[in-house]
């Protein structure tokens, strides 16, 4: 059993001041028993529009923020799962990534957004570089895999399955859920089919208003909400165990019975 905290709030153009939220939302879910906390999509910088604001706050994965995570993961003795702007080698693009630091202040697992959102007339490629197709990268807390992925990546069932075939029993999905018409139902279908589908749990944080939707939630194998928050910053908790994957399985193999792998398209 292990507790995992979604942590929800708004972040903005000052990245020190971004870390100082993350510090004090980590330190209240540590404080009140969590051993992994989920922070959204971009926690590091978001601007009001993509623009080339994001290519200049980017930062590489062993710069200030990723060094602020890794230290607040090692003083609370958690795991940190958060969305931060990577600089890469090339001009004028920049990668969407997660990373995962553990209770040491080491980096433990990273992913790249394969998805980019170009939908609802958004065009995330202009500025983002896709991460390559590979093996899904995962890390252990309290007996139980944890796999990662991002925001638009819940529109693509096939996406979740790769990490549940590489063990995963619970999903961290860091969002910047675009608020729009109908998007907010959207998010809190989603979030909750790629839990039923694949008998896991989903910790899904989302950004508070204006930029998300809001609504983070932590979701158990057969689609219950465990956890959630409204729109507000904060952050909430539930137990995840590797019993309640087991008793769930057992009841629905679905994972088993299937007839279909997935396959990446070129």
């Amino acid at each position: 059993m292990v507790q995992v905290a979604v942590a929800q709030f708004a972040p903005g153009l000052d990245k020190d001041e971004n870390l100082a939220v993350v510090r004090r939302l980590v330190g209240e879910a540590a404080g009140r028993g969590a051993r992994v906390v989920v922070l959204p999509e971009f926690a590091m910088f978001t601007a009001p529009r993509m623009d080339e604001r994001f290519v200049a706050s980017a930062e590489p994965l062993d710069g200030p923020f990723a060094q602020g995570l890794g230290e607040l993961a090692r003083r609370h003795g958690v795991h940190v799962v958060a969305g931060l702007n990577e600089r890469l080698g090339e001009s004028g693009r920049i990668s969407n990534t997660l990373v995962a630091m553990g209770p040491g202040g080491e980096t433990v697992a990273r992913y790249r957004k394969i998805h980019l959102y170009d939908a609802f007339g958004y065009r995330e490629s202009e500025l983002v570089r896709a991460g390559e197709i590979a093996d899904p990268e995962t890390f252990v807390a309290g007996g139980l895999t944890f796999g990662m992925q991002t925001c638009y990546d819940a529109r693509f069932p096939e996406m979740t399955r790769r990490i549940v075939d590489a063990g995963a029993d619970v999903l961290a999905l860091p969002a910047e859920w675009v608020p729009g018409p109908l998007k907010e139902d959207h998010w809190r279908t989603l979030v909750r089919a790629r839990a039923i589908e694949n008998t896991i749990y989903v910790a899904a944080a989302d950004q508070a208003g204006p930029a998300g939707v809001g609504n983070s939630m932590i979701i158990d194998p057969m689609g219950v909400v465990l956890a959630s928050i409204g729109e507000s910053t904060g952050t909430v908790a539930g137990e995840v165990t590797a019993e309640r994957v087991a008793e769930v399985r057992k009841k629905n193999p679905a994972l088993q019975l299937r007839r279909f792998g997935v396959t990446p398209r070129p």
